[in-house]
């Protein structure tokens, strides 16, 4: 006769208990992130409110997004600088919303930031003047013309609110300079 193996139930109900520390608990409702709600009233943060929903982010890379832009290839360096810097646009909003910046103190942010507005208005002020050459290329009156005319125009405006805030960004690196 062939012996028979025991059960697994039974051979852990006969194995003595083993204790596993439980995964140690998290308080939930305590976060490292905060929201500072203070920071979209200044002046820094309605910038980048403005560049991000009404100037460069969506107007201008949607208005020019709706029309056949792939034919001139001008108009579609527009739209990747566009829509490059309203993506990282909204990462910095964030990092500074959450208040990120305070916590990464090994990375210069008003450096960053300064190099990134200074760099983001002068993109612009050429993709502003990319589109007004584009505009003139397109038949007055038509869905086209409408777009890129209003695409350039916002790209101006984009250009001003990046620029203020790369005088904003210089403001605060002046005065981090000068006290270290």
């Amino acid at each position: 006769t062939v012996p028979l193996r025991p059960c697994i139930m039974d051979r852990t109900a006969a194995s003595p208990t083993r204790t596993v520390s439980p995964l140690p608990q998290f308080n939930i409702s305590t976060s490292t992130l905060a929201f500072d709600q203070h920071f979209t009233t200044n002046a820094k943060g309605i910038l980048l409110q403005a560049e991000i929903v009404s100037l460069s982010g969506m107007l201008v890379w949607i208005l020019i997004g709706g029309t056949d832009y792939f034919r001139l290839s001008a108009l579609c360096w527009v739209m990747f600088v566009s829509i490059l810097l309203w993506i990282l646009t909204i990462c910095l909003f964030i990092i500074y919303l959450t208040g990120v910046h305070s916590r990464i103190p090994q990375i210069p942010w008003t450096t960053l930031s300064l190099c990134f507005n200074c760099a983001a208005a002068a993109l612009y002020l050429a993709t502003a003047v990319v589109e007004a050459v584009c505009v003139g290329q397109a038949t007055r009156g038509r869905y086209n013309y409408n777009c890129w005319a209003a695409s350039a125009f916002f790209a101006c405006l984009a250009t001003l609110c990046y620029a203020g805030s790369g005088y904003l960004s210089y403001r605060l690196w002046k005065t981090t300079e000068e006290e270290h």
